[in-house]
């Protein structure tokens, strides 16, 4: 390969510029984006999210755009999804506990500092993600918990309310009336009832009650190459009281490194527990790899460590986990453990889209 001198010196400087060490690409060789498709990467401001956070990504873009830090864009994006009732994978509508208690967990975490702050498992509080920034920036802890992380929130003026909406608390009656055909719980087809639209036009299916392991990540990068993230849940629907997932662990639902880029994971949070995946996607970025391939690496790596119980007659696991990822110089990517899915993303023309991402196992 011939190139110039003048050539050379400019590409070693953009690799110098981006702090990205042997990840910068090699001299004459395109961009490769999502599917190592040339011209994949959309360059600098962006802002990528999980499939619901269209309206995250453009309202972080717009915050970033007039000068805001990234953190501050990105919890203001994610928030609009916290107080969406309607979506019931986090904040204001969260699908509850086994109790009927919505308990939220959130984590953000700053690139230029370094610095992390979460909360898990707080109750009554609509935008943990707030709270977690708070953590992050007044206080010298990264984790707080329970009735000590919604204490924490109090003082700092957040309002306590009721987050179980009733969209909400009828999809929890209805996993209580679905637990087992033997337990004294009726659903209103199954009890007759008259009041029960259902119950009208029978002969009709006992409804099957919603389930959620949903999350929204969103990840920013700036012009000048700062990188911030936020992840905030629900958790998975109808679990065990005090469950934590892992949307308010540092390297697992979430992970920045400002040298290098940023990931965050939605989907089940035990496997990302176990396997630190978002962590694992920027040091593989940072060996290199395009942040589709780290994220796909990854998720081979928690299917190689799946345990029996949770794999399907092919062997395969039969849950999903989502990874996103958004390396410091532009480059983004994602992938799914189950099947091909789709992300969200914001470039400097502010008007999100989703873009596809790949599954390890294509059925």
């Amino acid at each position: 390969m011939n190139i110039s001198r003048r050539d050379f010196v400019q590409a070693a400087a953009g690799v110098a510029a981006a702090g990205l060490g042997g990840v910068g690409r090699a001299l004459g060789q395109q961009a490769a984006g999502p599917g190592g498709a040339p011209g994949g990467a959309a360059g600098r401001p962006l802002v990528v999210a999980s499939s619901n956070g269209l309206a995250a990504c453009e309202k972080a873009m717009e915050l970033m755009l007039a000068g805001n830090d990234p953190v501050d864009a990105v919890v203001a994006g994610v928030a609009l999804v916290e107080d969406d009732p309607n979506d019931h994978s986090v904040g204001l509508g969260g699908l509850p506990n086994e109790e009927g208690v919505v308990q939220l967990d959130a984590s953000v975490m700053h690139g230029p500092t370094h610095k992390a702050g979460a909360v898990a498992a707080i109750e009554r509080i609509r935008n943990p993600s707030k709270v977690a920034l708070l953590v992050m920036r007044r206080t010298d802890h990264v984790l707080l918990v329970g009735d000590g992380a919604r204490r924490f929130a109090l003082a700092h003026g957040f309002k306590e309310e009721d987050l179980l909406t009733d969209a909400a608390r009828a999809q929890w009656l209805r996993w209580k009336e679905n637990l087992s055909k033997d337990d004294d719980w009726l659903s209103p087809e199954e009890s007759g009832d008259p009041s029960s639209r259902a119950h009208r036009r029978r002969p009709a299916p006992v409804l099957a009650p919603e389930w959620t392991w949903g999350t929204i990540n969103c990840l920013g990068l700036t012009a000048s190459g700062d990188l911030a993230g936020c992840t905030t849940t629900s958790g998975l629907s109808y679990k065990i009281p005090g469950r934590v997932g892992d949307s308010p662990i540092i390297g697992a639902g979430l992970y920045v490194d400002n040298d290098v880029g940023a990931a965050g994971s939605t989907g089940r949070g035990e496997a990302n527990l176990q396997n630190l995946t978002s962590f694992t996607a920027v040091e593989l970025m940072r060996q290199g790899r395009s942040p589709e391939e780290a994220c796909l690496e990854a998720l081979r790596r928690v299917a190689a460590k799946t345990e029996k119980r949770l794999r399907n007659a092919a062997g395969e696991p039969d849950f999903d986990l989502n990874l996103y990822a958004l390396r410091k110089d532009g480059q983004f990517g994602g992938a799914s453990l189950r099947r091909p899915g789709k992300m969200a993303l914001c470039d400097r023309g502010g008007k999100a889209r989703h873009v596809a991402t790949p599954g390890v196992y294509a059925g």
